[in-house]
């Protein structure tokens, strides 16, 4: 071993060491007195002298340099952020030099640093700042640590002279538009990313950028110099961005890598190292929440006014002369402006007027700069009187009713604190926390997801996503009763008690003063209180037992209100996760809707509809060329409840197919794609066997699919006609279609074995279960008719859940008729029908609910 090699070989040793030992110090000063500022500048510091150390003794040629660019190059650098270098070269390098690169590259590596690093000449760095605006960010962000100041000096110079300032404005606004569409351009996410997210720390680092692009400072000191805010304006800045730099360094710390999102995982932690506590009906950690997003819309709307003044800077063309738009307000380069700033002052009901108008012209794109510092200053004046005053009421309810732009104007109400001072109920919502594991915003942004979809429903544009929705919307009156329903449905979340009766109240006392008449009234209220009754009668209960379809519809008044809540229904589950809506409960409220219709017509009779129902898949059936008789001889062994639980269409395709069917006695399966479009629906007929449910789902369980649906039938003869609806949990590039001949052929081969049942896959509990776990509840109750039990289940979802459940139920000799699976997000609500001499014994019964729990606790 050389002398060369031991001396390198100490040097790492002593680096990594000084590296390890200048993070330990620095993070011990930051938890004794937290300084988010100093704490990145200090580590900037570190990282620069052994970077500066590790150059001078590298034998790098004299015409290199060694610069930080990015997030170091502004001499911040976050505990676990990546350390950015560029190694600038005047001339492109031999092969002498390229391996002395490398070499000093490995050893960046082996000192412990995350290096992200480029090697480039200057007229390289230039012609990729053109090409990519993100290398061009970097660059203008370059200071140089070590090497050549006149290479460093002269990549500057060509630069900024080079630099299309119009075109990078254009380049980081849409790069900015973009980011935030990948958070659904909202910051109200319950995990929101600290760097990326709407109201970020990147919303500040862009209006920096283009500042330093546009030669009018890099800090927010030189921007009030410049008169682009005032001095209060940049404190606030500033206290905003240390707040949200002290959690990103905090956040590094507890990950122990680097980690930007606010999971549930660390916002416990946080909030107990920020001296946090629960107060009232709100845990620690939402009050931390609430704080992060009270932050985040300041920094949105400053942002917001910053870009439109460095707009304003660059725009060369002369101004387009004002267009008045009414006494009090004009448009001038597509933004509503105030005729005079201190509008809001003198006639405070200006602040109503103002979104209006934003509503009535589509062609505005917002605020301007001045006219949005007025009203944001104004807010304040929205109080008892303010909302008390009959002008201002009308003009609520004309925002309401007007047919266009709903949706962007409460955006910008509730983004500009107005929506929560002329609702007060609804600013207690605003950055209010669900920890239900499906709902994947706050319950402010939730809400106007839900009035987005409703309004959605409007838009010829839309109607193709769900026509069924669009036709009744087009053709429901007075439709400011959905809106203003959507708008309150879930205002009294975190109240405690139950938050549908509470939110009736304030619904009531709303239209109250605002004029609504009684008709009016009463149906939001209505809809307020039961949003939540259509998902969990078409989720939860068999809606093919006409007894059931009457006590919904008896419930609905009429058809107007049946419509309403079918409208609310589907566009509150839409507006909960993108991950929740799905194309079999789409199918399932559909048909709740056309069966409750019906009842509400004076529909049949149950024998009448069981009988229209097989001259139905008879008609069907005809068109496949399949004879009367050969139906008759499958259906004279089924009784009424299996033609009452499916379909004329599910009956026509079971008929159709066992009518081919040869010698009985062995398990046959078919399975095709789900009449809702979305997943398989599989058909199995064998003969029965008390452990068959459980074989169904373990084989499920195994090759990735979910069951949402069963419907469990025994023929006359002994034989199971079972049928499932299932959807592929893994999401699988491979089309359904090529999944039938596998599922079909598998699912046949694990009938006809007579092994023993394998064990349950124990799945792994997912981190939001972990810190927000669900408390197993089970129910049983008769049903409608009293022939058979309800089974209701609420646990946190897994692998494995439903076969063990299926177990459970084969233990105590449980019949299954038919199951109802429900994923939330990753809450499982399951209902099932079951019956069983166990359940007429209370001792068996309390022993059967024991074991269930037990099952779902594991």
């Amino acid at each position: 071993m050389t002398l060369a090699v031991v001396t390198q070989g100490q040097n790492v040793a002593h680096w990594r060491t000084l590296i390890q030992d200048g993070r330990a110090a620095l993070a011990e000063r930051f938890f004794r007195r937290p300084n988010a500022l100093a704490a990145l500048r200090h580590h900037a510091q570190l990282i620069d002298g052994v970077l500066r150390e590790i150059w001078r003794g590298g034998n790098m040629p004299a015409s290199a340099a060694l610069v930080a660019v990015g997030g170091y190059g502004r001499g911040l650098l976050f505990p676990h952020s990546d350390v950015d270098l560029l190694l600038l070269l005047e001339c492109e390098p031999d092969a002498e030099v390229a391996a002395r690169l490398e070499r000093m590259i490995g050893l960046f590596w082996d000192i412990g640093l995350d290096v992200g690093h480029s090697v480039r000449t200057v007229n390289e760095c230039l012609e990729e700042s053109v090409k990519d605006v993100t290398v061009q960010t970097n660059l203008l962000e370059a200071r140089l640590l070590a090497g050549n100041n006149a290479v460093f000096e002269r990549l500057l110079f060509s630069l900024h002279n080079t630099l299309d300032r119009p075109a990078f404005l254009q380049a980081k606004l849409l790069e900015q538009q973009q980011r935030h569409l990948r958070f659904h351009d909202t910051a109200y996410n319950l995990e929101p990313n600290l760097k990326e997210s709407p109201g970020g720390l990147r919303d500040l680092q862009t209006v920096l950028w283009i500042s330093q692009a546009l030669k009018l400072g890099s800090t927010w000191k030189e921007l009030v110099t410049e008169s682009l805010i005032t001095d209060q304006e940049a404190r606030q800045i500033q206290r905003n961005e240390q707040f949200l730099q002290g959690l990103r360094i905090r956040l590094h710390y507890l990950a122990k890598r680097r980690e930007d999102r606010l999971l549930f995982d660390f916002q416990v932690p946080l909030a107990e190292q920020l001296g946090l506590s629960r107060k009232k009906n709100r845990s620690a950690s939402e009050h931390l929440m609430q704080r992060y997003y009270r932050t985040a819309k300041a920094v949105s709307l400053m942002n917001e006014i910053l870009l439109q003044n460095l707009g304003a800077r660059l725009r060369s063309a002369p101004e387009a002369p004002p267009l008045l738009l009414s006494a009090r307000f004009r448009a001038r380069n597509q933004l509503l402006e105030a005729c005079h700033e201190d509008i809001f002052q003198r006639e405070p009901d200006a602040i109503l007027e103002c979104f209006h108008l934003l509503e009535r012209h589509g062609e505005l794109k917002g605020i301007c700069a001045p006219t949005l510092r007025a009203l944001w200053r104004a807010v304040p004046l929205i109080d008892a009187a303010f909302r008390r005053d009959a002008t201002n009421r009308e003009r609520f309810m004309a925002i309401i009713r007007e047919p266009g732009g709903l949706t962007h104007v409460l955006r910008r109400m509730n983004q500009y604190g107005v929506l929560g001072r002329y609702i007060p109920a609804f600013g207690r919502i605003v950055g209010q926390m669900q920890h239900d594991l499906f709902h994947v915003y706050t319950v402010d942004e939730h809400t106007l997801m839900v009035l987005r979809n409703l309004r959605r429903f409007t838009v010829p544009e839309f109607s193709h996503e769900f026509p069924l929705c669009s036709r009744m919307i087009g053709a429901f009156e007075r439709p400011e009763v959905l809106y203003l329903a959507a708008l309150f449905h879930d205002i009294a979340k975190g109240r405690g008690g139950d938050h549908s009766k509470l939110g009736k109240a304030d619904a009531r006392r709303f239209c109250r003063q605002h004029g609504l008449n009684q008709e009016d009234t009463e149906q939001v209220c209505w809809l307020v209180e039961s949003h939540l009754m259509m998902s969990a009668v078409a989720q939860k209960e068999d809606i093919s037992d006409p007894d059931v379809i009457a006590a919904f519809g008896g419930k609905m008044r009429d058809e107007r209100h049946l419509t309403a809540l079918y409208l609310l229904t589907v566009a509150d589950i839409r507006g909960t996760s993108p991950k929740v809506w799905n194309a079999w409960k789409s199918r399932l409220l559909e048909n709740l809707y056309n069966a409750t219709c019906r009842f509400l017509c004076g529909a049949a009779s149950a024998g009448e509809q069981l009988h229209e129902r097989q001259l139905e898949a008879l008609s069907i059936l005809r068109q496949h060329a399949v004879p009367e008789s050969a139906a008759q001889n499958l259906w004279s062994k089924l009784d009424e409840g299996y033609f009452m639980r499916h379909e004329a269409q599910e009956i026509a395709w079971h008929t159709r197919v066992l009518e081919r069917l040869g010698a009985e006695g062995t398990p046959f399966v078919r399975a095709r794609l789900a009449p809702s479009g979305e997943g398989l629906q599989v058909m199995i007929y064998t003969p029965d066997r008390e452990d068959l449910f459980a074989r169904i789902c373990g084989f499920f369980e195994r090759v990735g699919f979910n069951i949402v649906e069963a419907k469990i039938h025994t023929t006359r003869g002994g034989d199971a006609l079972d049928s499932f609806v299932v959807l592929d949990e893994e999401q699988r590039a491979t089309h359904y279609r090529d999944l039938l001949n596998y599922i079909e052929y598998e699912l046949t081969q694990q009938l006809r074995q007579a092994r023993p049942l394998e064990e349950p896959t124990r799945g792994r509990v997912s981190r939001h279960l972990k810190h927000f776990p669900i408390s197993p509840q089970v129910s049983i109750r008769p049903d409608e008719k009293g022939l058979y039990q309800v089974l209701s289940l609420i646990a946190g979802d897994r692998t494995g859940l439903l076969y063990g459940i299926a177990r459970v139920f084969l233990a105590h000799g449980v019949h299954l008729h038919t199951a109802k699976i429900n994923t939330l997000g990753e809450r499982a609500e399951d209902t099932f029908l079951i019956s069983g001499t166990v359940l007429e014994k209370s001792r068996e019964v309390l022993q059967f609910e024991t074991e269930l729990l037990k099952q779902l606790q594991s």
